[in-house]
């Protein structure tokens, strides 16, 4: 991308792993500063690169090739039965889609999930810079896809909108709404919202095959994988 774009790639220093802590990590950085930026994202997300806060990212590790750029072709998707199920079991909420602002609703519910989801994980004392950090980018093309129930906001997907495509950010929701599965909802609803505009992808980010926090995006058939340059389909689990 750096070749035909003139957009400069910076190569972050060796830090522990957030997903394999024994292992070290680097990640290659598209250039923050480049005005460029935004115009070249969708391009971007399409050669695997991802978005966190303000820094448009792909892993470059020295000896591990772990983290796998994922994505769903979402006019070939249909639900299978535990799907159904998650869909069924909860018809009495409503998706609206809002501007990607942080008010003290979003943030309240984002501590609270932090709190029981990822606790002792480091941002598990999250302020509304960390938020805004993580989340917020002044160039992104954001919205937040937020679940309600009688207007109580339950899960909010945090979601960026490109020519052609979606890119699944991050989601968090009431932990104390567990047996609703709103987590899968949320890529659900992010896939019908897609289809809906008849766009073409759901990027959902990084897959590790076999690790316990990442493996569940293989069950969203079906999955394509970016194999160097091309993306091929994944074969089902």
């Amino acid at each position: 991308m750096g070749t035909q774009s003139g957009i400069r790639l910076f190569q972050t220093l060796e830090h522990r792993c957030g997903y394999y802590p024994e292992r070290q990590a680097r990640d290659l950085i598209l250039d923050p500063d480049d005005p460029r930026l935004q115009a070249l994202y969708g391009e971007a997300l399409a050669r695997g690169y991802r978005r966190s806060g303000g820094h448009v990212y792909r892993p470059h590790c020295r000896s591990c090739q772990a983290c796998v750029p994922v994505r769903i072709p979402v006019q070939r998707f249909v639900p299978d039965r535990s799907q159904r199920r998650c869909l069924k079991r909860n018809h009495d909420l409503d998706l609206v889609v809002a501007p990607a602002k942080r008010s003290d609703e979003h943030f309240d519910l984002f501590r609270r999930y932090l709190r029981a989801r990822h606790a002792g994980g480091g941002m598990d004392d999250a302020s509304e810079d960390n938020f805004d950090a993580f989340l917020s980018c002044p160039w992104s093309p954001t919205v937040f896809l937020e679940l309600r129930r009688q207007g109580e906001l339950l899960a909010v997907a945090v979601t960026d909108v490109v020519p052609g495509a979606l890119s699944a950010v991050y989601t968090f929701f009431d932990p104390d709404q567990r047996e609703r599965g709103l987590g899968s909802l949320a890529i659900l609803q992010q896939i019908a919202w897609a289809q809906a505009q008849r766009r073409h992808h759901l990027y959902l980010g990084f897959w590790i095959a076999g690790h316990p926090k990442m493996d569940y995006k293989q069950r969203y058939q079906p999955l394509q994988r970016l194999d160097g340059e091309f993306w091929v389909d994944c074969a089902p689990p």
